[in-house]
């Protein structure tokens, strides 16, 4: 029987896995004091302000934390003056602070899994976060200048990050959000995002590959079909949280061997309220038949090993597991 980790690696080099990959369980994941001191809602709580000073709540029943934005808290006012809305939040910790998160990578069995760091929100959610998601939208046409000051100053925020993750925690991986578009649909164009967006992720994810770092997984959970190409120059080896709307079969086809697919399992066919094992059983199945094991790795589209409602990824990972004991007869 393969490790947990030689299974992973056969599935995304097309080889033969002895099963499916199950979800998250070739990720480690391990924090670092940059997230930890980052200030975060706690679910169901009072909203709270982050390091960046974006407003955030996360109400009861949605996936994760959403950032606040009646007019007087979205941070930046006014894009021709971004610089007097915006302060960069530090990424330097001494290593005493550092202590216990190398301490935990350091008891990870990197025969069976990758050492993992998981970074949110991503670049564009970032510049969102900033401005607010219709003003940003409008600034790629009324203000491009100034948004790519925007995005430069968020890509050197992150590759400073970058630089003190790889100094610090030597990470096998990297785990990166940053969602690019609606269930249907892209945000941007695709020649738009190559301009804005693709450069800053070319600059990040490369300082990531060349300081040791073997995989990089990024979570969108939208349509970005035609982003692939980019996805695969920006060296991005798993898109993870790919959704059903992207002809994930197609993209399988003309991919696999490039960049490999996460998900299949809609979040919101299986995780919702008065969920059920036989409607899981189903969706599992019917991805598992529907894209195969080469390059294909079957999980819910939401961005972590959770589920909105409890119990909901633990069933998941077992009818994954129980399907493997048919499918790799």
């Amino acid at each position: 029987m393969l490790t947990t980790k030689q299974n992973f690696l056969e599935t995304i080099h097309g080889g033969n896995p002895d099963r499916f990959v199950n979800q998250y369980e070739y990720l480690q994941l391990v924090g670092t004091p940059i997230s930890a001191n980052q200030p975060r809602p706690k679910k169901g709580g009072e909203p709270v302000m982050d390091a960046w000073g974006v407003t955030r709540s996360f109400p009861e029943n949605v996936p994760g934390p959403f950032p606040v934005h009646t007019p007087e808290k979205i941070v930046i006012k006014d894009i021709e003056n971004w610089r007097d809305y915006v302060k960069v939040p530090s990424v330097k910790f001494d290593d005493d602070a550092w202590g216990p998160f190398i301490e935990m990578a350091n008891k990870v069995d990197k025969n069976e899994k990758f050492v993992a760091v998981m970074e949110a929100p991503g670049i564009f959610e970032q510049s969102h976060y900033l401005c607010e998601i219709q003003n940003t939208l409008m600034y790629f046409y009324t203000n491009p200048d100034e948004l790519k000051e925007v995005y430069e100053m968020i890509t050197d925020y992150e590759y400073a990050m970058a630089e003190e993750i790889c100094s610090h925690l030597h990470p096998d991986a990297v785990f990166h959000h940053d969602d690019w578009g609606s269930q249907q649909s892209t945000f941007i164009s695709p020649d738009m995002f190559r301009e804005f967006i693709k450069p800053c992720y070319e600059k990040v994810y490369g300082y990531y590959k060349q300081h040791g770092v073997e995989l990089i997984v990024h979570h969108s959970d939208s349509y970005a079909a035609t982003l692939v190409p980019d996805m695969i120059d920006m060296g991005i080896d798993v898109w993870q949280g790919v959704m059903r709307t992207n002809n994930i079969k197609d993209l399988i086809d003309k991919y696999g061997g490039k960049i490999s697919f996460m998900g299949g399992i809609d979040s919101a066919s299986v995780d919702h309220d008065g969920w059920s094992r036989e409607e899981i059983i189903r969706e599992v199945r019917r991805s598992c038949d529907e894209f195969g094991s080469k390059y294909y790795i079957p999980c819910t589209s939401q961005g972590g090993p959770d589920s909105v409602y409890p119990g909901v990824y633990q069933v998941v990972s077992e009818e994954i597991d129980n399907y493997s004991k048919e499918y790799f007869k």
